[in-house]
């Protein structure tokens, strides 16, 4: 069950004589869908109308169902599962409306064999979480939950399943990332295990039961799932999301589907319904991954959304359409909000919703704007711009925060919001009148330099006023240090509102770069 091939190359090559009794498994698999119900554009927002008759839409839950039934259909001798990596939850006005009821019936519908917690499955707290998993007849998952404290889930969410398939026991044990603390709002009853410590021990514990094929199904991103495959031996196979990674073999820029570390298959399907997940796998007769081939599957206008639930995708969307299609200004360009880019570095959005935030409250002596880099979900595509395209951007109804902390306080928020860039954190901190330098060949902690607030280098004994989102304030993606700032306000309106406001006020709206902050990469 242990042994691992050297072999670094997406398929397998066995020598001298197979084992007599093989057996072959299907994994399609879809990661953070984020509530991506109705089909998405070239940015990952909501496509229109026109855009969809045009054939320039992809994905879809619509499209998932399809593909999936189509791949049910031509591998009906074969043995298949289903599994999703975590984070259907939050993203769009199904969510903000249906708070996980859409995504619940869908993937019902679809038939998912299991489901990983993602982080966002509690950015309303345990209760819509608990929820969900009574709405679903699949099993949902997450070993490193400690939820000893916690009713409502305590019995809810499992440690890990085993499936027989094929007549076959397959094991799948599952992480969520530590830091879902900072990013979500799990609350003081969940605690959580570090991911690779409880990812082996429930490998043992499988491997004890005789079970030979063990998956694990994880929400702690691409990085993580490439330690936890050359730490944990047990695990034959991983699926992971949260870092939105797309894995193909045709495009150099990206990791190989599925990439093999010491002989372990690590595969995700990049977000957002874009694409379905297909990994082909042969095991030998003790459960010895032997092959491992496959890439994801683009659901675009070639695949033909299933008929019957987009009917009901339009009926359950029928309430929010009005709000949805309200156009409130109009993008001169494309305005780049992309993950890569906002998580990295200045980015087009970044400015206009830092600036958006600083325009609100500038009359109350506020003069820096801090907004987390996850916060901004999508792009906007050239031309009208909608209410919906608004909340893809902003999704959590997140309010203004204003407050009062010293440079010094300030600097250290910039710090933690530069420390993770490598591992793609949300935390990378968006401004507005200010700016600043971070050297990403520095260690964590040490990478702020030339930090300037109104042309004006950072006074670090001085007391600012900071405008941010409540999420932040309140200490979200690690931001910790605002936690105790003075005369705090965490109460303003919707970050949406501010900025569908803040572009009726300035349309067209120019989308730009100034140089507000600089990047050193070694």
């Amino acid at each position: 069950m242990t042994f691992r091939l050297l072999s670094t190359t997406a398929l397998l090559a066995v020598t001298g004589s197979m084992a007599a009794a093989e057996y072959s498994l299907t994994i399609l698999h879809t990661n953070d869908m984020h509530s991506r119900i109705e089909s998405i554009n070239a940015f990952d927002s909501t496509c229109g109308a026109e855009d969809e008759a045009a054939g320039e839409c992809f994905g879809g839950i619509a499209r998932v169902s399809t593909m999936v039934d189509q791949k049910r259909e031509e591998l009906a001798d074969q043995n298949v599962v289903l599994l999703d990596a975590g984070d259907p939850f939050q993203g769009s006005l199904f969510y903000t409306t249906f708070k996980g009821a859409a995504e619940a019936e869908f993937m019902e519908d679809i038939g998912y064999d299991v489901m990983a917690v993602g982080n966002h499955e509690f950015d309303d707290g345990p209760p819509k979480l608990a929820e969900f998993i009574d709405m679903v007849s699949f099993p949902v998952i997450s070993g490193n939950l400690d939820l000893s404290s916690s009713e409502l889930l305590g019995d809810r969410v499992q440690n890990h399943v085993v499936l027989e398939v094929g007549g076959q026991q397959i094991g799948i044990i599952s992480a969520l990332a530590t830091d879902t603390d900072e990013t979500s709002s799990p609350g003081p009853n969940v605690t959580f295990q570090d991911e690779i410590d409880s990812l082996a021990a429930d490998a043992q514990t499988l491997t004890d039961q005789g079970v030979d094929i063990i998956i694990a199904l994880n929400h702690v991103g691409l990085p993580l799932d490439r330690r936890i495959a050359a730490a944990v031996p047990q695990i034959d196979v991983i699926i992971g999301g949260h870092s939105h990674t797309l894995m193909t073999n045709g495009d150099a820029d990206t990791p190989a589907y599925p990439e093999m570390i010491e002989g372990t298959p690590v595969a995700q399907a990049y977000a957002y319904t874009k694409y379905l997940g297909e990994l082909s796998l042969t095991f030998d007769d003790e459960g010895n991954v032997i092959e491992a081939t496959g890439d994801p599957i683009l659901l675009d206008a070639s695949v033909t959304p299933d008929p019957e639930m987009s009917a009901r995708i339009a009926e359950m969307g029928a309430p929010i359409e009005e709000m949805k299609t309200q156009v409130v200004a109009e993008a001169e360009t494309p305005i780049i909000g992309s993950r890569e880019v906002c998580r990295t570095m200045e980015c087009p959005m970044g400015n206009l919703v830092a600036d958006a935030m600083l325009d609100r409250v500038a009359d109350q002596g506020i003069e820096i704007a801090i907004q987390n880099g996850g916060g901004l979900r999508a792009s906007i595509g050239q031309g009208e711009v909608t209410m919906g395209d608004v909340l893809t951007v902003l999704p959590f109804q997140n309010t203004l925060s204003t407050f009062e902390v010293s440079g010094e306080t300030i600097v250290a928020a910039l710090e933690n919001g530069v420390g993770q860039v490598e591992d793609g954190a949300g935390r990378f901190p968006q401004i507005a009148g200010m700016s600043y330098t971070v050297d990403l060949g520095a260690e964590p902690g040490s990478r702020i330099s030339e930090v300037m607030v109104g042309g004006e280098p950072i006074d670090m004994g001085a007391t600012y006023g900071v405008v941010s989102n409540n999420y932040v304030r309140n200490g979200g993606d690690g931001y910790s240090m605002f936690v105790g700032a003075e005369n705090a306000y965490d109460f303003g309106p919707d970050l949406a509102d501010v900025t569908a406001e803040y572009m009726a006020e300035n349309s067209p709206y120019e989308p730009f770069t100034d140089g507000r902050i600089t990047v050193i990469s070694n």
